[in-house]
């Protein structure tokens, strides 16, 4: 399969790194003056995968023309430009696959949906979501995920092709509750921070005991299958976002909450506004998003928020 990966990040560099080490004809696109690009020009590594000598690295937007299959791996806030940026170019009849998790913040829109609006119909669009960190990829320990498309073939294509004894791919059946699910296991991550950053880590399992039914319930009001929050898009994915010290979001939270700064991409960061925009939207009341939200934008204590937690109405479990 002749693959184009778009995005040099930490996931899109490994992508087309594990992508080219199964057989795939792979080239990496990345926008040249981005330090993730240039690093790579000047040394073949990030410091986490080293691309093999021969694998194309490029900012030509040819190559993109050129693939069967575009892979996009960037900041979920920039889908959208980059989309107008392939529109412009001509990209048509390409099987587009979204290697991200997260929601566009204003319209709430999921990244499947900002694609299908803004792309030539002729593209056909999947999602490839779950646990796993590059860190332990790379070092060949395996981990289940999901690819999910409303088109069959597809979905069937790209499991075939992708899979490997590193990752094991599951079929998706359910693409709004697997989008909805990924985005907000990483607002989920920043609340399991930030109880580490307070040495509450015993609490994780009420919060992802509560965090996934708050999920489903979301899920469920949005025309989705709300057992979906708890597989591997969701739930699933806790290990590697509540308890990974690679997990971005859970240091965003542990950091933030001890005054220090996080220079890394944290999608939750930007996925919780998202979601208050669902939660009026489609009025699911979500008590953890919401206090991560009120902690973020609304300059709330964060010690406070996750005391109000657990002074709510008592209640039936489910």
């Amino acid at each position: 399969m002749k693959i184009t990966v778009i995005g040099c990040g930490r996931w899109g560099s490994f992508i087309a790194y594990y992508l080219d080490k199964i057989g795939h004809d792979v080239t990496l696109y990345g926008m040249e003056g981005t330090p993730h690009y240039d690093t790579f020009v000047k040394t073949r590594t990030n410091g986490l995968v080293t691309l093999r000598e021969g694998m194309p690295l490029t900012n030509d937007m040819a190559a993109v023309l050129a693939a069967e299959t575009v892979v996009i791996s960037v900041n979920s806030q920039g889908l959208r430009s980059l989309c107008g940026e392939l529109r412009e170019a001509g990209l048509k009849d390409k099987r587009i696959v979204l290697c991200m998790k997260g929601l566009e913040i204003g319209t709430g829109m999921r990244l499947s949906q900002i694609v299908e609006e803004n792309l030539d119909p002729s593209n056909r669009v999947a999602v490839w979501i779950g646990p796993g960190h590059v860190q332990e990829f790379v070092r060949e320990i395996p981990n289940c995920m999901v690819i999910d498309s409303q088109y069959d073939d597809v979905k069937k294509k790209l499991v075939e092709e992708f899979s490997s004894p590193v990752i094991r791919f599951y079929y998706g059946s359910d693409l709004i509750g697997n989008e909805i699910g990924a985005a907000a296991k990483n607002v989920i991550g920043i609340a399991a921070g930030m109880l580490d950053g307070f040495g509450l880590r015993s609490l994780k399992g009420a919060l992802m005991s509560r965090g996934t039914r708050e999920i489903s319930r979301l899920i469920k009001a949005m025309g989705g299958n709300e057992l979906s929050a708890y597989g591997l898009c969701h739930l699933g994915d806790y290990e590697a976002t509540v308890f990974s010290e690679f997990s971005h979001n859970r240091r965003f939270g542990e950091l933030y909450v001890k005054g220090e700064s996080f220079d890394q991409l944290a999608e939750g960061y930007y996925t919780v506004k998202a979601m208050m925009t669902l939660a009026e939207r489609y009025q699911v009341e979500l008590p953890i998003c919401s206090a991560v939200y009120a902690v973020l934008y609304e300059n709330a204590s964060p010690k406070e928020a996750l005391q109000q937690l657990f002074e709510r109405s008592l209640k039936m479990e489910f």
